[in-house]
């Protein structure tokens, strides 16, 4: 991903998610993979899908049974 396709896709997801601390990191070792940040926490991962000269963004989430102990 390049720095403005992050840039695009922070905007957007801070905008739709009303999250203003959110961050997309690059991941230095894979050109199709960032991660997400919400005040400095670890919260999903994004991928960039090209397929058929589409292109897609996918964010993938864990949420583990300890996160939503006081939910």
């Amino acid at each position: 991903m390049t720095k403005e396709e992050i840039a695009r896709v922070q905007g957007y997801l801070r905008k739709t998610l009303g999250a203003q601390t959110l961050e997309v990191r690059m991941q230095p070792r894979k050109k199709d993979m960032a991660e997400i940040f919400i005040n400095d926490d670890f919260v999903a991962t994004l991928y960039r899908i090209e397929e058929d000269g589409e292109v897609e963004y996918q964010v993938q989430m864990a949420i583990l049974e300890m996160d939503l102990e006081g939910a």
